[in-house]
C-alpha cells in the first residue's frame, strides 16, 4: 500500500509541532486569518443571523479554496509514458507539513498548563492568574488555587480536541484544505462564536459550524481518553452518564472522559466573560483536582494525541489507497 505524500507531511507537521512548538510571530497563518477575518466582519457585520453566516461562508471558504488552490499546484504531474519513474511528492508532503505544523496547537497547550502548574507548585498564584488568560477564557481574579487547577485541566481535555485531534481528523478526510478548513471553523468560533449583544445573531453560524466539524473529533478524543488513560472503565462510564449535561456538545464528552480516566471531578461554578455560569458535575464521585493533577492531564493529553496521530493517518492511507500499476 502506498504512503500519499499527506501522510509523509502530516507526520513531520506533528514532529514539529512537538518539538519547536506554534510558528510564533504576527506572521503565524492563524493570525493572519484571524486579521484578514477581523477585516470581513467590519463590512458585514449586521445584527442578524444571515449576515453572520455570509461571513463564516466567505471566511471558510477562502481559507479551504487557497490551501485547495495551493495543494493543486503542489501535486505532481501526471505521468506521460508508463515506464517514466514515479514523480517525486516532495512540494505535496512539504506542503502538508507546514500546514499541519501551523494549524496544530499541542505543544502550545501543554507548555501553557504546566507553565501554570509551576506557578501553583510554587505557591504563586498571582502568577497562575497572570498565565491562566492565555490558556482559556475564564475570569482568573477571584479564583483560588484549587479553581485555576481545574480550568487547567478542562482546557487541556477541551483543546486537546480543538487543537490537535479535530484537524487531523479533517486532514485524514479532506487533506490540507481540511486541516485548513477546521482550523478556519474554529477560528471563527472563538472570535464571534460566544454569546455576547454583539454576537448573539452574527456569530450564531460560526459557533454551529464549529459545533458541526467538531463533532468527529471531539469523540475521537473520548474515545481515546477512554483508551489511554488510567481508568477506562471509570473514563467510559462519566462520558456515557456525565457528557451530555455539558452545554458544549462537543466539549461535555471531553471533559467528561479526561475527568473519568483521571479520577477527578470536573464542572461546576465558572465565570466567564463577565457571566457567572453553573456548569454541571463531569464524574460524579472523583476527587477535587489538585495541582498535580494538571502534569496528568497533560500526559494523558499527550497519549491521545500521539494515537491520533496513528489513527488518522491509517485511516488517510486506507480512504485514499491507490493501487499503482505494475
Amino acid at each position: 500500500m502506498r504512503v500519499s505524500p499527506y501522510a509523509v507531511g502530516a507526520v513531520g507537521g506533528y514532529v514539529v509541532d512537538l518539538v519547536v512548538g506554534d510558528p510564533a510571530g504576527p506572521g503565524h497563518p492563524v493570525a493572519v486569518f484571524g486579521r484578514a477575518a477581523a477585516a470581513v466582519e467590519r463590512r458585514l457585520w449586521r445584527d442578524r443571523r444571515d449576515a453572520g453566516a455570509l461571513y463564516a461562508a466567505l471566511c471558510v471558504g477562502g481559507a479551504v479554496g487557497a490551501t485547495g488552490l495551493a495543494a493543486k499546484a503542489a501535486a505532481p504531474g501526471r505521468q506521460l509514458r508508463r515506464r517514466q519513474p514515479r514523480p517525486r511528492a516532495v512540494a505535496p508532503a512539504a506542503l502538508a507539513a507546514g500546514v499541519t505544523w501551523s494549524v496544530l496547537g499541542g505543544a502550545s497547550l501543554r507548555r501553557e498548563a504546566l507553565r501554570i502548574a509551576d506557578a501553583l507548585a510554587a505557591d504563586d498564584i498571582a502568577r497562575a492568574r497572570e498565565l491562566l488568560p492565555r490558556l482559556c477564557g475564564r475570569d482568573p481574579q477571584a479564583l483560588s488555587a484549587q479553581e485555576i487547577a481545574r480550568a487547567v485541566v478542562e482546557s487541556v481535555a477541551e483543546n486537546t480536541s480543538d487543537a490537535v485531534v479535530g484537524a487531523l481528523v479533517w486532514g485524514a478526510v479532506a487533506g490540507v484544505p481540511g486541516l485548513a478548513g477546521f482550523r478556519a471553523v474554529n477560528t471563527l468560533d472563538a472570535m464571534v462564536g460566544h454569546r455576547s449583544p454583539r454576537y448573539a445573531r452574527f456569530g450564531w453560524a460560526a459557533a454551529r459550524l464549529d459545533d458541526v466539524v467538531g463533532w468527529p473529533g471531539s469523540r475521537l478524543t473520548a474515545l481515546l481518553a477512554v483508551a489511554a488513560g488510567a481508568d477506562p472503565r471509570g473514563a467510559r462510564r462519566a462520558w456515557r452518564r456525565d457528557g451530555g449535561a455539558h452545554p458544549s456538545p462537543n466539549a461535555g464528552p471531553v471533559e467528561a472522559a479526561f475527568a473519568g480516566a483521571l479520577g477527578v471531578r470536573l464542572g461546576g461554578p465558572l465565570a466567564y466573560g463577565g457571566r457567572a455560569e453553573a456548569r454541571p458535575v463531569l464524574n460524579h464521585g472523583g476527587r477535587a483536582v489538585d495541582v498535580c493533577d494538571i502534569g496528568r492531564a497533560v500526559a494523558l493529553s499527550r497519549r491521545v494525541c500521539h494515537l491520533a496521530l496513528v489513527a488518522t493517518v491509517a485511516a488517510h492511507t486506507l480512504l485514499h489507497h491507490r493501487k499503482v500499476p505494475r
